[in-house]
């Protein structure tokens, strides 16, 4: 599993730049963190429905592999050097 992630930082940086920003004026993954810093999406009148959260995952998930890859790759060269 981390040789995958090692490995495929390039997809995972596209998948954020595609899917993770889609659509993109604006994109959903801004309004969706916009609305959990924002405090309404747990409760209230409009709070967040399963949709909003399946929402979220998709177009969060591509960048947490990506941060994840990074993060990874870093300390893999980091590594190297001593």
């Amino acid at each position: 599993m981390k040789e995958q992630l090692t490995k495929n930082w390039k997809l995972f940086l596209i998948a954020s730049l595609t899917l993770g920003l889609a659509p993109f004026n604006p994109p959903h993954i801004i309004g969706k963190i916009k609305w959990l810093i924002g405090g309404n999406a747990f409760s209230g009148e409009h709070a967040m429905h399963a949709q909003d959260w399946f929402d979220l995952l998709l177009h969060g998930s591509p960048w947490i592999l990506l941060i994840i890859s990074t993060i990874i790759n870093l300390f893999n060269t980091k590594k190297k050097h001593y």
